[in-house]
């Protein structure tokens, strides 16, 4: 189908959604057929078995592996967090500088996989707008900032774990989620105060939402929009990517609703367990691999999963097959 051409920033991340590339059916055939011949009853390791087919279609390898997980946070500030401040462990920037000690859950949690973890400050000292008395971003803005994100992965990876951090993204995110999937500010967010920002915001922007990359500009934030880049980006070079919280996922949705197959290279790592969370997963398709209660949003939940995607990847590696073991 021929788009017209516009000359909008927005231009480029359309083009790039319409030409994803597809998974490597083969590598994942060949998965398959292997796990159907280890010695173990079919389907004896569950979504462990589902977790390395996923792998091979998206890494394009008969046997996949996780050598080099990274972690990836990407942390902006918003508007909209000088209504929900009083609810916060502590600002944005005084996060950031935890993760940059080391001292933070989702730092221990990466070394323990032995993964990699870069921070990303997304101009913590210029919060966008609040989202409910104009837009956050700019077109120019949003796709500068997507094209951030797609940065992100330059020094390889092939694990992408992505994490969000900002005062007043649940906010944020509540609004993005309501603007794409609809129902009501309540369903989105449990808190009173992120409600009524979603109205008001939603009622501001009104039809323009209908768009999922205007819905993104308009009631996202920095940290959304490079996520929604990073996974872009990850699609093109062959990364599967595990998807954290439900600000992740929303920036995921974003992308979803612009182009169906956009996040099938995706998993949900975990279920935070907020009712939103669950709501969003369930709307993107997505099961979870855990479900431990871990609702920092982070990216320690995704970090988390890491292990299991390396112990499904060594398991299928070095079992052996009933033919080698002359079952058969």
């Amino acid at each position: 189908m021929t788009r017209s051409i516009t000359g909008l920033p927005f231009d480029d991340i359309r083009d790039l959604l319409a030409a994803l590339p597809a998974g490597d059916r083969d590598s994942a055939a060949a998965v398959h057929l292997r796990n159907r011949n280890l010695v173990k009853p079919e389907g004896g390791l569950g979504r462990l078995e589902e977790i390395v087919e996923w792998l091979a279609r998206w890494q394009a390898l008969a046997k996949p592996s996780v050598h080099r997980p990274l972690v990836a946070i990407f942390a902006a500030t918003h508007g909209v967090a000088k209504r929900t401040t009083g609810k916060a462990f502590c600002s944005t920037r005084e996060m950031v500088d935890i993760f940059a000690a080391g001292g933070a859950a989702v730092n221990q949690l990466a070394l323990a996989a032995n993964a990699g973890l870069k921070v990303f400050d997304l101009a913590l000292d210029m919060p966008t707008p609040d989202i409910a008395e104009e837009a956050a971003l700019s077109e120019p803005a949003c796709a500068a900032t997507m094209a951030f994100g797609m940065e992100a992965i330059a020094g390889g990876t092939d694990l992408l774990c992505v994490g969000a951090e900002g005062v007043g993204n649940g906010a944020v995110a509540a609004a993005l989620a309501c603007a794409l999937f609809g129902g009501e500010p309540g369903d989105w967010t449990e808190d009173a105060t992120e409600a009524e920002i979603v109205r008001e915001a939603l009622a501001l922007h009104g039809s323009a939402l209908k768009d999922p990359l205007e819905a993104l500009r308009r009631v996202g934030g920095r940290e959304i929009a490079a996520v929604a880049g990073a996974i872009i980006a990850a699609r093109y070079q062959r990364i599967p990517v595990l998807l954290d919280g439900f600000v992740t996922c929303a920036a995921a949705a974003v992308l979803q609703k612009a182009e169906p197959t956009a996040i099938d290279h995706c998993t949900a790592a975990h279920r935070s367990g907020s009712a939103a969370h669950d709501r969003l997963l369930a709307a993107l398709g997505k099961r979870p691999l855990l479900d431990l209660g871990v609702s920092l949003g982070d990216g320690a939940g995704a970090a988390l999963a890491i292990t299991m995607v390396k112990t499904a990847a060594a398991a299928y590696a070095g079992m052996t097959t009933r033919v080698e073991a002359g079952l058969v």
